[in-house]
């Protein structure tokens, strides 16, 4: 059963466009949208966000149109987690993960029980419980990469849209980062929609993969039946080497001498 679905989904912006994007996401499954920069991958999630607008088309979340939802009550279905960038450095990690509550709070802004609850238990789950006090100045890119998804894992919604959510760490933190979707995906049934440049990842980790090129659909399925070198070459325009060893892609370049 697909939870996210668009059909005939058209963008426009400047000279950018997406055309006629008709995909599927299915329920409680971990979905990779894999391409090259400008292939509109991250527009693709802000409009399953509805923080962009399409020019035509519809795009359905439990198989209603997304555009019927109330504010509110989308922001407590649907999580959206950006690209990083910067958050206040005097709070503490309690606090910004308390920032996925606002959505379920009265107008007050007190946080309830339940609230304080869900709290604890998205910090347990990103594994930051002993440095929930913690400023968030004070934390690794790595930890405050850990907060955030934490702070969208408080919305305790039934999907999880996450823009390049490894960008920027070491590659010890992005199979870190890699892992704990994992763990909650599969413990939990969120569906997790995530772009992703790192093919490894998208390839190791995913149920599914959309490939995109120049702001339409170039493939999708899963990731052994669909990551090929054709695709590499036809997709990044490079010439590699690609296999599957216990489920994880190996990409090797060629390289001409």
């Amino acid at each position: 059963m697909a939870v996210l679905k668009s059909e005939e989904l058209r963008f426009s912006q400047g000279r950018f466009q997406l055309d006629d994007i008709n995909i599927e996401f299915p329920e409680g499954k971990m979905t990779a949208i894999v391409g090259p920069n400008g292939s509109g991958k991250s527009t693709l999630l802000k409009l399953f966000a509805r923080l962009l607008k399409a020019d035509n088309g519809l795009v359905t979340l439990d198989n209603q149109p997304i555009h019927k939802y109330k504010r509110k009550e989308y922001s407590q279905k649907i999580a959206m987690l950006p690209q990083a960038k910067e958050v206040l450095p005097s709070i503490t990690v309690k606090e910004l993960v308390g920032y996925g509550r606002v959505p379920f709070q009265r107008l007050t802004g007190a946080a309830s029980e339940e609230d304080k609850e869900i709290i604890a238990w998205a910090i347990t789950e990103t594994g930051l419980e002993h440095m929930a006090d913690r400023m968030v100045g004070h934390l690794s890119g790595g930890e405050l990469q850990r907060a955030r998804i934490a702070m969208a894992l408080a919305q305790k919604t039934t999907v999880l849209l996450l823009d390049e959510p490894t960008t920027f760490l070491d590659i010890t933190h992005q199979l870190e980062l890699m892992k704990i979707l994992s763990r909650i995906n599969k413990t939990y049934q969120i569906t997790v929609i995530m772009v992703l440049h790192e093919l490894q990842y998208a390839g190791a980790y995913s149920d599914n993969l959309i490939v995109m090129k120049r702001g339409e659909i170039y493939q999708t399925g899963k990731p052994q039946a669909i990551l090929t070198a054709q695709l590499l070459k036809e997709v990044y325009e490079i010439d590699a080497l690609i296999k599957f060893e216990n489920n994880y892609p190996i990409i090797i370049p060629k390289y001409e001498n």
